[in-house]
């Protein structure tokens, strides 16, 4: 039986790895901790709505402007605006669309998580990845 811990994995400079693709909405995972996992993406243009039923969604703003639009359950909708060194969390279940710009973003979410929630509204536009990210080349 091993009783030593797991090798620590080598450090990851956010700059360098947002460098390495140039793809927008196609997250990057960069570390994963328990059963997280840390990803970046680069963001411009419109997402779609989308909602994940079972996790919250957090979001650092690493660069640029970064907006989520929200709806309410009574359709109602609301959006917040974020800009570098902003933190925001979409809980669970709710509706929300991001868009942006330009910049790029930071997110923990659950292994596994689909970019485009658990359902999404609409066509998938070509710049959208559905993905529950890519590992960094």
């Amino acid at each position: 039986m091993d009783t030593h811990p797991a090798k620590p994995a080598a450090p990851v400079n956010l700059t360098a790895a947002l460098a390495s693709f140039e793809e927008v909405y196609s997250p990057r995972i960069v570390a994963r901790m328990n059963d997280y996992d840390v990803r970046i993406a680069h963001t411009e243009g419109e997402h779609v709505w989308h909602v994940h039923e079972d996790t919250d969604e957090f979001f650092l703003v690493l660069d640029g402007r970064f907006d989520i639009a929200l709806r309410d359950g009574e359709g109602k909708e609301s959006t917040v605006v974020l800009h570098k060194g902003d933190v925001f969390v979409v809980p669970r279940g709710t509706e929300h669309k991001p868009s942006s710009p330009g910049g790029s973003i930071l997110m923990f979410e659950p292994s596994g998580t689909a970019s485009t929630g658990d359902r999404y509204e609409g066509e998938l536009p070509d710049h959208v990845d559905s993905t529950t990210g890519h590992e960094l080349a």
